[in-house]
């Protein structure tokens, strides 16, 4: 088994293609490995049979010559993806038995594709958190310790899709990213992940959290896998108003071509009170190592950086009150009845969802109130416009833009829970990125003293992956990243 989870998710394709390796053999092989990770709590269900259903029809097509992109690939799904006839309850209670009966166009891109679903991955309930920790099937786990052995998160929210790579019990997995939600739990948890430019992806079929925001992206063991998955998840969707019809780059072509020639920027707001020092030093190692590959390092100014966490923290917060006044009770997942019908409201939202979702709604309804929109709302509205125009004219200059993906490396479980405005900062170098619409990567980097995984993050012009990518690898390259974490399936400790 241990052969088979050793494999990248390119050299898998590869093995399939050649027939040196059963699509059916591989699906078993990851689901024996989440069985033996069960202890990390990445999955919320796994669909053994549908799994190798799936992939006894990628058996077929290998051999009929007619292999998809991602033919025989097991991936998991992040809990906030409708799957048809598969329970998704974004990890609330007040979901929980929902079955959809349609598919969301993400997942439905995969399947199309080649790929097979292994299960739904646990998240941040609603995609509300840093930690994975606010999910109702209890938070996830970071199958890395470090030194103290202490069970630390995985990042939030989709927190389960990064252990459940980083653990070998999903080769490839689904994320979202509303403030950092992809790129923070890739840095945390050693893999990688990318958030698309706002609208490369399609958002139809996936539980809305904050709709300006929201973008789903790919994690992955390796730069070149990203692009793979990447390749097969974009597309234009008419059921999204807000779908790009931008052409895809060829990304996979993208991720050999260096950087030699290409202008990376080093943006100075980016060095915060609070980071850790080896976060800084790792900084200064990447721009090095870009230097060295042949490309220009430029110092570049993002003026209204600072600001971009408090009006994240009261956009978000308002596209959740609205997105998520649906859940009432009334046409499906949980239903407390009460005397009245404003009674039963009450009752199944306060039954139903967890703390910081009420905290979210709460902050997001006062926002939008009568007397507060203009001085909260409306304000922040205008300063994420600001945000933008600092990106904008820091690309009339470079190419990307290189900056720590988080300031610090992952924390222990229960830590931060309940110090929201801490738990808060952990997405102070990722939220920019969302509020200006761009795409990102987090690669890993190296370790702290610790032990731990820390990430480095690349931003780049809208629509613009193909740059990402050939940054990324560079920085791969150089860090030759190869440690692997203590729990892990086929040499779990």
């Amino acid at each position: 088994m241990s052969d088979l989870l050793g494999l990248n998710a390119v050299a898998a394709r590869e093995a399939l293609d050649k027939k040196a390796i059963s699509a059916i053999e591989l699906a078993t092989a990851y689901l024996g490995a989440a069985e033996a990770t069960a202890g990390l709590n990445n999955y919320v269900a796994l669909t053994a049979d549908h799994a190798l259903a799936m992939a006894a029809e990628s058996d077929k097509r290998i051999a009929a010559g007619a292999a998809g992109l991602l033919e025989g690939l097991p991936i998991g799904v992040k809990d906030l993806f409708c799957t048809k006839g598969i329970s998704s309850t974004a990890c609330s209670n007040i979901l929980k038995g929902f079955v959809p009966p349609y598919e969301s166009t993400v997942t439905a891109n995969l399947w199309a594709a080649g790929g097979v679903m292994l299960g739904k991955l646990n998240c941040d309930e609603f995609a509300m958190g840093s930690g994975n920790e606010t999910s109702a099937f209890g938070p996830a786990v970071n199958p890395w310790q470090g030194k103290d052995k202490v069970d630390l998160v995985p990042g939030g929210s989709s927190g389960g899709s990064a252990s459940a790579v980083a653990a070998r019990s999903a080769l490839l997995a689904t994320g979202t990213d509303t403030g950092g939600s992809i790129r923070q739990p890739a840095a945390f948890c050693g893999v990688v992940g990318l958030k698309p430019t706002y609208g490369r992806c399609s958002r139809w079929g996936i539980v809305a959290f904050a709709s300006s925001l929201d973008q789903a992206g790919p994690f992955t063991r390796t730069v070149a896998d990203n692009a793979l998955m990447m390749t097969a998840m974009a597309s234009h969707d008419a059921k999204d108003s807000t779908s790009t019809q931008t052409p895809l780059q060829d990304l996979i072509g993208a991720v050999g071509d260096g950087v030699k020639g290409m202008k990376i920027g080093v943006p100075k707001e980016y060095v915060m009170d609070g980071m850790d020092s080896e976060v800084v030093t790792l900084w200064e190692q990447g721009q090095a190592w870009l230097r060295d590959a042949g490309a220009e390092l430029i110092d570049v100014s993002l003026p209204h950086t600072k600001y971009a966490l408090p009006a994240y923290y009261i956009i978000a917060p308002a596209e959740a009150s609205s997105n998520l006044a649906r859940y009432d009770g009334v046409r499906y997942g949980m239903r407390v009845d009460a005397e009245t019908l404003d009674g039963m409201y009450e009752a199944t939202r306060a039954a139903g969802f967890g703390e910081e979702v009420q905290r979210r709604i709460m902050i997001g309804t006062y926002v939008l109130s009568a007397g507060y929109y203009d001085a909260y709302y409306l304000k922040a509205q205008k300063v994420r416009r600001l945000i933008k125009g600092d990106f904008d004219a820091a690309f009339q200059t470079v190419d990307a833009l290189l900056t720590p993906a988080t300031p610090s490396a992952a924390f222990p479980v229960g830590r931060k829970i309940d110090d929201p405005v801490t738990n808060f900062l952990n997405d102070v170098f990722t939220v920019p990125a969302n509020l200006a619409g761009l795409p990102g990567i987090s690669v890993p980097g190296g370790v702290t003293s610790d032990g731990l995984p820390l990430g480095l993050q690349v931003l780049g012009r809208p629509f613009d992956e193909a740059s990402l990518y050939r940054v990324a690898r560079v920085l791969e390259q150089a860090a030759g990243f190869t440690m692997t974490p203590e729990r892990m399936a086929g040499g779990a400790a």
